[in-house]
């Protein structure tokens, strides 16, 4: 589990496919050498297992699926910067908010308006994803969690500010960009929850109608 808090921006070095996992070792100083092999670590939003380490790089390894529901199918190769956090500890301070690094789908850019505080407006590929985002709520982009501003029938909006910007890889976003995005795991759970209440009512119903079905025919 994360907070969406970014710690350091890594840069892919090698970028591998063996079977049906994919491999990918990622240069990041200072950031490095605090991991251990077995540990997880979010990596623009995914969250993936350290195979090996040193002082100056790092290995993962992530799945087919992963691989399939980020932009990593699309863009991912030598070269591309992405956004690093560890996991979170118990007695750390929450001030993002719970980011479980499970990515839901991925987004488009669409437009970035403002001059030093920006609002960027994204466009989900799965236009369910809007479910899970509402005013002022929070998200989680390319692994940096980000409020809310609006959320429609089509798109949705987030604040970025200067410093965000400049300690991520979202400062280098422009129009038709691709990003991985997480929704928030408490709006799933009452999603889910909800979901659940309104099957059991509609088989409470169906069962009281086959009831009374049963005595009319006597």
């Amino acid at each position: 589990m994360f907070t969406g808090l970014i710690e350091r921006v890594g840069v892919v070095r090698k970028f591998n496919q063996t079977g049906e996992f994919y491999s990918l070792t990622i240069e990041a100083e200072n950031f490095s050498g605090e991991l251990n092999i077995g540990q997880s670590v979010s990596v623009s939003g995914a969250c993936l297992t350290v195979t090996g380490n040193d002082s100056r790089s790092f290995e993962v390894e992530m799945m087919r699926e992963t691989f399939k529901r980020t932009w990593f199918s699309k863009n991912l190769r030598a070269g591309t910067r992405v956004n690093l956090e560890r996991a979170l500890r118990l007695t750390d301070r929450l001030d993002g908010h719970l980011v479980l690094g499970h990515v839901d789908g991925i987004a488009e850019l669409r437009e970035i308006r403002g001059t030093d505080t920006k609002e960027a407006v994204f466009i989900p590929e799965d236009k369910n994803l809007l479910r899970g985002i509402v005013n002022k709520g929070s998200v989680c982009i390319d692994g940096v969690s980000l409020t809310v501003i609006s959320a429609g029938g089509k798109s949705f909006s987030v604040g970025l500010i200067p410093a965000t910007l400049a300690a991520t890889t979202l400062g280098g976003l422009k129009a038709g960009s691709i990003i991985n995005l997480e929704t928030d795991i408490l709006g799933k759970y009452i999603e889910r929850l909800a979901g659940f209440s309104k099957e059991k009512e509609s088989e409470s119903d169906s069962g009281r109608g086959d009831y009374l079905v049963s005595l009319l025919s006597l």
